[in-house]
């Protein structure tokens, strides 16, 4: 065999989920340059092997597909992961009391950047105000994003910093908090959040890079090696396209990104966008926008009134005529669109929008997509696959708290229309394509955590027994078919990446279990030994048994 012939790495093992069957299959995978050259039996593959040729038998650990992260935000998430977590605070003035610890050991940072508090888990369950921050920082601006990022608590520095005083008007389709007498309370909701924007931009380049380095180092651990960075948040858009290209120029980038930018109307920049970042490594994927907020804080927008707050149903973040017209305008130029929607409300707008720009523009392979999707109106379920509509969930999103009984959608959306939450298998079974991702940093960056939930919905404390909507179970093949193929497909990708054939691009991942095999319980323990990215080995966390 010529050396051009041989294989530069073979990894075999006693279980290899390819991800064109439900089981795994015991034999080998070549890889040569950045492809997948040959999978089979280890008889098969033989003949791949060369004097050159790396060999590594993995026993029974899992071969699969490399994680695709569907739904992500990159750099924010990043940077919550060298701020200061606030998750676990009970209250507010622990919360001030947390920030008041980290923002002294980073005294040069010119803003105290914070993440993941969430009034809905303290003692007092209320929003919190700017005078408690002040009490322990008063010389330097504080930003805190809640644990959904569609609200942020500043003290009284940043609001002078930033200019917003009683008189600054509420921005279109978002919010500034204000007390009895009119004085702004610290909290913005929604797009307010972006009068805040100098908090990001004044992150030096360096910092940005050294984020972006620990971001993908983190990802190859966890075995993702394509992601969709959503860059936009409401009124905000964070990251660096810049330094995203440095690093591929560099041979730095070790997983793919996939990067959406905001739907609001103006197409030019997309245009750019477009021509501009297109390879196989970084490659501009289309337009987002937000339909409608989320239930814990009555934002989602629903079909009927909250079963606990029947004065409000929640609303949309833009005029409905708006979207649709933003939405219409944008397909007719063929970008693909992806919209925010938790409750039944914005779903439902969602599928009325996509499905009038079908009727005004013809229809097309369009692969438009709804995100989170956290409750549904029945008479909508059909609708996904009839529209070739994408379902982009999360199920980790489901065990919002650490206790079952603590689960605030119980009382948000009442008896009768929680059957229809996070209708996963639902959805499914309707024919409608579903893709997987995090929300990182909403949720933890691990793909086992939403394998884990979606194969059992049960929270953290084991509860409900037989998971809560059993009936939205899905298997651990769907499940590992939606964070692999199902991403790739949602990326228009499905014919070089998320399964294990000849011809696609080597992304190869490596368990350290069969998952087939073991406890479900087991799941969410499970860690990955080894990353394969674009046929290069980017993390390795095991003794070689062949060489």
């Amino acid at each position: 065999m010529s050396t051009l012939e041989q294989a530069d790495l073979v990894l075999t093992s006693e279980a290899i989920f390819t991800g064109q069957h439900d089981k795994p299959i015991k034999g080998s995978v070549a890889i040569r340059d950045r492809y997948i050259v040959a999978v089979g039996s280890v008889e098969e593959v033989k003949p791949f092997i060369g004097s050159h040729t790396k060999v590594l038998d993995v026993g029974e650990k899992l071969i699969m597909p490399g994680f695709q992260d569907f739904h992500l935000h990159l750099f924010l998430g990043s940077l919550a992961q060298v701020s200061v977590s606030l998750l676990d605070a009970k209250s507010e003035q622990e919360t001030a009391e947390m920030v008041k610890v980290f923002a002294d050991s980073r005294p040069d940072d010119p803003w105290v950047i914070g993440f993941s508090w969430y009034h809905v888990f303290w003692d007092e369950k209320k929003l919190p105000h700017r005078s408690t921050l002040d009490q322990f920082i008063s010389d330097r601006p504080v930003f805190l994003f809640n644990a959904e990022c569609h609200g942020a608590w500043l003290n009284s520095k940043a609001l002078e910093v930033i200019g917003i005083d009683r008189n600054t008007p509420d921005p279109p389709f978002g919010g500034i908090a204000k007390d009895e007498n009119g004085e702004p309370t610290g909290f913005l909701y929604e797009t307010a959040m972006g009068l805040a924007e100098q908090a990001f931009t004044s992150i030096p380049r360096e910092r940005k890079a050294c984020i972006l380095e620990k971001f993908l180092n983190q990802a190859a651990k966890l075995g993702i090696t394509t992601v969709s960075d959503m860059l936009p948040l409401p009124n905000l858009e964070l990251g660096d396209l810049d330094i995203y290209q440095e690093f591929e120029e560099k041979g730095k980038l070790t997983t793919r990104i996939q990067f959406m930018t905001a739907l609001n109307g103006d197409l030019e920049r997309p245009r750019v966008l477009r021509e501009q970042y297109c390879s196989d490594k970084l490659m501009f994927s289309g337009l987002k926008q937000f339909l409608d907020g989320v239930p814990t804080t009555y934002t989602a927008y629903l079909l009927e009134p909250y079963s606990d707050c029947p004065e409000t149903r929640g609303n949309t973040l833009i005029p409905i005529d708006q979207v649709k017209q933003w939405i219409i305008d944008a397909d007719r130029e063929d970008f693909r669109i992806r919209l925010h929607a938790c409750g039944d409300g914005a779903v439902r707008l969602g599928l009325d929008s996509f499905e009038a720009a079908q009727k005004i523009n013809g229809v097309r392979d369009s692969r438009h997509t709804i995100e989170h999707i956290e409750v549904i109106h029945p008479d909508d379920l059909d609708r996904f696959s009839q529209l070739g509509v994408i379902a982009s969930m999360q199920p980790e999103h489901l065990g919002v708290s650490e206790k079952y009984e603590d689960n605030d959608y119980l009382d948000r959306l009442g008896k009768e229309r929680e059957p229809f939450t996070w209708p996963i298998n639902t959805l499914k079974q309707r024919g409608a394509r579903m893709a997987f991702g995090t929300d990182f940093p909403v949720v933890g960056l691990d793909p086992m955590m939403e394998i884990y939930r979606a194969v059992t919905r049960v929270f953290n404390d084991g509860n409900p027994i037989g998971g809560w909507n059993p009936a939205e179970k899905v298997t651990l093949a769907e499940a590992l078919h939606d964070y692999t193929n199902g991403s790739a497909y949602g990326g228009f990708r499905e014919h070089e990446l998320g399964t294990l054939e000849k011809g696609k691009l080597a992304d190869v991942i490596v368990l350290d279990r069969n998952l087939f095999d073991v406890p479900v319980e087991e799941i969410k323990d499970t860690k990955v030994k080894l990353t394969v990215m674009d046929g290069e080995i980017v993390y390795q966390d095991f003794i070689e048994k062949g060489s």
